[in-house]
């Protein structure tokens, strides 16, 4: 049921929401999405800050003795599929649907988020600071994104990360950890018995990675899974024995392991050079009975594990993952989200902190 109270701030958000739509913003090209959020918060007269492609603003009456809540989704899009039968850059409402690029992923998010941060601008007797940060580059975990900003803000204590989950509760979320393999071997001419044959050396690792399950399985977000997504040899003459050989494997790690424990039980049982691409995208989790979690719970939320990694991995601090749209919907031709989607959004995300103040209050 929609309040009354929300809907200025609801047919806000659609507007806004329409604007963002128009105005391409792929990673690390965002800088006209970022005026766009920009200059709505001048029109309520809210300070902003700019990093990059990144724009953040706090609460009026921000007092650092108190602790910090930040509520951030991000303002990049993938670039359309070419499969798309509408323009993806042209906001069409048909029946309760907002067709267009980043409707779903992540613009009804963002435009709900800044609702409920303008909601609480102005009041006083806030429990905790509110930080809003749209931020750039999270399709592409670009270094220009949230990881950018972190460091230039009052110590975060707590986060939203607005992302769609049809506004349930993504309390954990998998992490990302590549690894390239490279095996080294000799080269050779194929006719005669002469070289070592790097794709050979290869074949233990590649069942090892196959066949190996990790012992810890989580009951929000199951086992590690290890994927090998590529192969490929440096020559590419069919009567050369290849003198080195890699792969890239995909490892998606529950919130029981570290990256380190992971890369050791992995060293320890393969035979070939391992080196991870990146140890940034970290598997992460908030308690349960954490007062932010049950605050959703008692609006009858559900929780989950999320299978999809975002920017709430470069994050240190507890967060929950929850916005209006379906993750499904992302990156798909002919992207949209339900209007009525959008307007929940709004609403649910101011109660969910007016809950959560109280709590915190009482």
């Amino acid at each position: 049921m929609q309040n009354n109270l929300f809907k200025p701030l609801q047919d806000e958000a659609l507007q806004l929401l329409k604007k963002l739509i128009l105005t391409p913003s792929f990673s690390k090209e965002e800088h006209q999405t970022a005026e766009i959020i920009d200059n709505f918060f001048k029109s309520k007269n809210i300070p902003t800050h700019r990093t990059k492609n990144n724009v953040w603003a706090i609460n009026k009456y921000a007092n650092l003795s108190k602790p910090t809540l930040l509520l951030n989704s991000h303002h990049d899009t993938v670039k359309p599929s070419k499969q798309y039968t509408n323009n993806p850059f042209n906001p069409i409402i048909n029946d309760d649907k907002l067709f267009g690029l980043g409707s779903n992923d992540a613009g009804g998010c963002l435009v709900a988020l800044i609702m409920c941060f303008v909601y609480f601008y102005n009041n006083k007797n806030l429990p905790y600071n509110l930080i809003f940060v749209g931020s750039a580059e999270e399709e592409i975990s670009g270094a220009h994104g949230i990881e950018s900003v972190l460091p230039q803000l009052p110590k975060i204590d707590l986060g939203i990360v607005g992302e769609p989950t049809e506004m349930q509760m993504a309390v954990a979320e998998k992490g990302l950890l590549v690894l390239d393999v490279v095996a080294i071997g000799k080269s050779g001419h194929a006719a005669r018995d002469e070289g070592i044959n790097a794709f050979y050396k290869l074949l233990p690792d590649i069942e090892w990675f196959k066949q190996y399950k990790f012992e810890k399985i989580s009951t929000l977000l199951g086992a590690v899974k290890m994927s090998i997504t590529s192969i490929e040899t440096l020559n590419k003459a069919h009567n050369v024995v290849p003198s080195e050989c890699s792969m890239v494997v995909d490892i998606r790690v529950n919130e029981l392991y570290s990256f380190d424990d992971i890369l050791d039980i992995i060293k320890q049982h393969t035979i070939n050079v391992i080196t991870p691409r990146s140890v940034r995208l970290r598997s992460t989790s908030i308690p349960i009975n954490h007062p932010l979690t049950q605050s959703g719970i008692a609006l009858g939320k559900n929780y989950f594990g999320s299978l999809t990694t975002s920017d709430k991995a470069l994050m240190y601090f507890p967060t929950i993952k929850i916005g209006p749209g379906n993750s499904a919907r992302s990156h798909t031709a002919d992207e949209f989200i339900f209007i009525h989607e959008l307007f929940q959004g709004v609403q649910d995300y101011i109660m969910l902190l007016e809950h959560f103040f109280l709590f915190k209050t009482n």
